[in-house]
């Protein structure tokens, strides 16, 4: 008898690890939209010459993933974009196996190629949740330092540790990532589940790639040389 217990026991186990896995995901596409306020990222002085009207920036990036990698990007589009120049259209691949990216990250109109490690944020889960693109979210923050704080939505029913930009690090998919004050705000709209094709993650690598130190020096060269972009350095290394 207890012999029967025990395989109606390990058989109901079994049912239940198939019907969790079957709700989660391991690969398909995520579409975000970042919304960007220039007055808030890029300083009082971007009201010189950003009209009021034109002060929210819209993009949209996708996210092309499987349980081994991921490949981030500008989603191509045929419309001219008025404000080159406001935001940064960050390229990352990832080989999840590993904790490394490699970035091809928008510097004043250049394409600079970065390899480095990924970056360690101290995430703390809270109780909130709330709904993006059709799936459930439970929120958690990264405190960046004394003014600054990140939120991030993940959902773990998609399981791979990804999310956009250089974000990871929740036990799951992050579908919403926000700054505190609102300047920069990304959400996922669409998500497909499908088997990507292995050239959708595919990165082009460049000869000469740098690592973030020697691109933080670059950017701390330039941007020192005014007051306005010298307020911004942090903010362009957050993300």
């Amino acid at each position: 008898m207890r012999m029967i217990y025990w395989k109606i026991n390990t058989i109901l186990i079994l049912v239940v690890l198939s019907l969790s896995a079957l709700g989660q995901y391991k690969e398909g596409k995520i579409i975000y939209e970042r919304r960007t306020n220039l007055y808030k990222t890029l300083g009082p002085r971007a009201k010189d010459w950003v009209e009021e009207k034109n002060k929210i920036k819209k993009e949209v990036f996708e996210l092309t993933f499987t349980d081994t990698a991921s490949f981030y990007q500008l989603q191509p589009t045929d419309i001219a974009d008025p404000m080159p120049w406001g935001t940064n259209k960050n390229t990352v691949y990832r080989n999840l196996a590993t904790t490394r990216f490699y970035s091809i990250r928008d510097m004043w109109g250049q394409g600079v190629h970065i390899e480095d490690e990924m970056p360690k944020r101290d995430w703390k889960i809270t109780e909130s949740k709330r709904v993006i693109a059709g799936f459930e979210c439970r929120k958690a923050f990264w405190q960046v330092d004394d003014s600054t704080r990140i939120y991030a939505w993940y959902c773990d029913e998609i399981i791979p540790e990804i999310g956009p930009e250089r974000f990871n690090g929740l036990p799951g998919a992050i579908l919403g990532i926000a700054s505190e004050d609102g300047g920069t705000v990304y959400f996922a709209t669409k998500i497909d589940f499908y088997q990507p094709k292995p050239e959708q993650l595919e990165i082009k690598r460049s000869k000469k790639v740098q690592d973030l130190k020697e691109t933080r020096e670059q950017i701390e060269t330039t941007m020192s040389k005014s007051p306005w972009m010298k307020m911004n350095i942090e903010h362009y290394f957050i993300w």
